[in-house]
């Protein structure tokens, strides 16, 4: 009997310590580690891998959105070719050797914005509101992982391309306007709750995980006059859906953080808090403006009024001075922060640039011809 006692309490004891104490959590402002000690996340955001943005490969004057680019792609190449270029794009957008250098670099963590339809079909190719789930995503993202852990980083997933498209700011999310948003179709709700819920469970058990940025810079009018959702003052579909999704992944998961943002490309939170969790952070994004502290104040004064931690989720492409100066202001008020992107084409502003070479530039003039229905006819010409 007492051995039986024994053997309990061990194993009662191993899962409290597997549970509560080895995953990044919260405690109060701060996010910390499974000693208690404060983490200030230092990461940076793999975009332009899962979701291609117009601006970000300089497609942007022709194609702006990750489809719309697929579709330019198509035109010249055709289907089965583009199908071999986008593998071998995603293939080798990121690998092994990139997150390797962020840790010699000294950063701890990585900002992963993922698409969904890497990992489930759109809700125009489901039947009877089933959900279909894709390998490559979830695979893509278990790689990622692995590399991750080998090198002691957090991982952060970042819905940034979420059913339906969850902005006006069409190039961020991959939104087609000719197709309901996130926002006009409870299916597209309803994928992107149960997608959170397949992450969540696949990943729930993965301490290198850092949490769940369920969406990504939210931009939308519920029932104001900005087209972006900055002067709304209610926000109540975007809080609902929010509290659904963490619903969903606490079904499976009650471990990990879940990173939330406001409208406005998450800026805006007004009628969204308080939180509904006990282990959530409130991030916010900085773009194209100054590094001072009345700046910041307002994320400040929330994380005084609510007792909770706030994270930078989305900074940067600007000068080295001015990232500087940010991360000095970050650090000063123990603030984490991602900056945007590791690579980008042509990218003056952050670690990685990919060089344009002259045959770049002549498939940018095919497109551009393309856009203007210009090619057919010098074809015909020749």
């Amino acid at each position: 009997m007492k051995d039986i006692l024994i053997f309990l309490f061990i194993l009662t004891y191993s899962c409290i310590d597997r549970d509560a104490t080895v995953f990044l959590h919260t405690e109060g402002q701060n996010i910390v580690d499974k000693d208690g000690n404060n983490v200030l996340l230092r990461g940076l955001g793999l975009g332009g891998w899962m979701v291609q943005e117009g601006y970000m490969v300089q497609t942007g004057e022709f194609a702006g959105q990750q489809h719309v680019i697929r579709n330019k792609i198509e035109e010249l190449i055709g289907d089965e070719n583009t199908e071999k270029f986008y593998k071998a794009y995603r293939a080798n957008g990121i690998t092994k050797r990139d997150i390797d250098s962020l840790a010699a670099w000294g950063f701890n963590s990585v900002r992963l914005p993922m698409h969904y339809n890497l990992y489930t079909l759109p809700i125009e190719e489901e039947k009877n509101g089933e959900n279909t789930w894709l390998d490559e995503g979830f695979k893509m993202t278990d790689a990622l992982l692995e590399w991750c852990e080998a090198n002691k980083l957090y991982l952060i997933l970042d819905l940034h391309a979420a059913p339906g498209g969850q902005g006006k700011d069409a190039n961020i999310s991959d939104y087609d306007e000719n197709k309901p948003s996130l926002w006009e179709s409870e299916a597209n709700q309803h994928k992107m709750i149960a997608f959170w819920r397949k992450v969540a469970d696949r990943y729930k058990d993965s301490p290198w995980i850092g949490g769940y940025d369920i969406i990504n810079e939210p931009n939308w009018n519920f029932t104001g006059t900005n087209p972006n959702g900055c002067d709304e003052t209610s926000n109540a579909p975007l809080r609902q859906l929010m509290v659904d999704v963490t619903k969903a992944i606490r079904e499976v998961d009650k471990k990990h953080i879940i990173f939330i943002e406001g409208n406005c490309w998450g800026n805006n939170y007004d009628g969204i808090l308080p939180v509904w969790d006990d282990n959530m952070v409130l991030s916010f994004h900085k773009y194209w403006n100054y590094n001072t502290q009345e700046l910041i104040q307002k994320m400040l004064d929330y994380r005084e009024q609510y007792n909770i931690p706030i994270w930078l989720g989305e900074s940067g492409e600007n000068s080295n001075v001015w990232f500087k100066d940010a991360i000095g202001l970050m650090e000063t008020n123990n603030i984490g922060w991602a900056f945007w992107p590791m690579k980008k084409v042509e990218n003056v502003a952050g670690v990685t640039s990919v060089t344009k070479n002259p045959d770049f530039e002549i498939i940018k003039t095919i497109g551009k011809m393309v856009e203007k229905n210009q090619l057919k006819n010098l074809l015909q010409m020749h």
